[in-house]
């Protein structure tokens, strides 16, 4: 169990104990009144912590949860980080609300990592979260249910997700069946509409992959959809947290090769 002085820790961004030699790694998340959910995004990232020990890393919120984005930053007090997103895709968050962010505090030069997905360790979550759901190879189509924007280039990071993904199973499993990019909010087809219209076309049986990060409101409706399997949100799998690493270590890089 943890103790609660990480507790505390955690939910006021204080500072933890670091080698010093690295920026800290402060991840912003989405944020959730689903308080499953937010717990998730905590737990994530302690697999990022035992992958990087010795790394600092902390955790913040857009929306609906704390500590916000502004009293992570300013928490910083001059201390070097890099700003992971814990979001699958980019869109109006990375492009505008996080950058305006950094801007407000005075942080322009900190560098901001790219969103989790598209990458090929993303795909890899979700085909094992569809495994672990039951769904055999071969099973049948694949709806992959994102949250969905109204940002163009968000939805087509979701559409190159399902690409992967498709690609990922044909290559692992054989599995040859298509995979449907689906919204459950601000576009469509909406995961219902999706499993509805493949089930019209002769498909019995349908799965649906969770593109999500954690329980919550989309994550109850991405499992209403009639489909025979669906797969549990990403969470604290493996491959993302070595993926949040990943991104911590691109931008980290950037800033360096940048600033020479």
């Amino acid at each position: 169990m943890e103790g609660a002085g990480r507790g505390a820790a955690e939910s006021t961004g204080a500072r933890r104990p670091s080698d010093g030699s690295r920026p800290v790694l402060l991840a912003v998340a989405h944020g959730s009144r689903s308080a499953a959910g937010v717990t998730a995004n905590r737990a994530l990232l302690r697999r990022v912590r035992m992958l990087r020990p010795g790394l600092d890393v902390r955790c913040c919120f857009l929306d609906l949860a704390r500590p916000s984005l502004p009293e992570a930053l300013a928490a910083l007090d001059g201390q070097a980080a890099v700003l992971v997103p814990l979001l699958l895709g980019g869109g109006y968050h990375l492009r505008v609300d996080l950058p305006g962010a950094l801007a407000a505090a005075g942080l322009t030069r900190l560098p901001l990592a790219r969103a989790l997905g598209p990458h090929p360790l993303l795909a890899a979550a979700l085909a094992e979260r569809l495994a672990a759901a039951g769904r055999p190879a071969g099973a049948g189509p694949v709806v992959l249910a994102a949250a969905g924007s109204s940002d163009p280039a968000a939805n087509a990071d979701t559409a190159r997700t399902a690409e992967l993904l498709a690609d990922l199973l044909a290559e692992r499993l054989g599995d040859g069946n298509p995979v449907v990019p689906a919204y459950l909010s601000a576009a469509r087809p909406t995961p219902r509409e999706a499993v509805a219209a493949l089930h019209t076309a002769g498909h019995r049986h349908v799965a649906v992959a969770t593109h999500l990060l954690a329980p919550g409101f989309f994550a109850d409706r991405a499992a209403a959809t009639g489909a025979r399997w669906t797969s549990a949100p990403l969470g604290t799998h493996e491959a993302l947290a070595r993926l949040v690493v990943l991104r911590y270590d691109e931008a980290r890089v950037e800033s360096l090769t940048a600033a020479r």
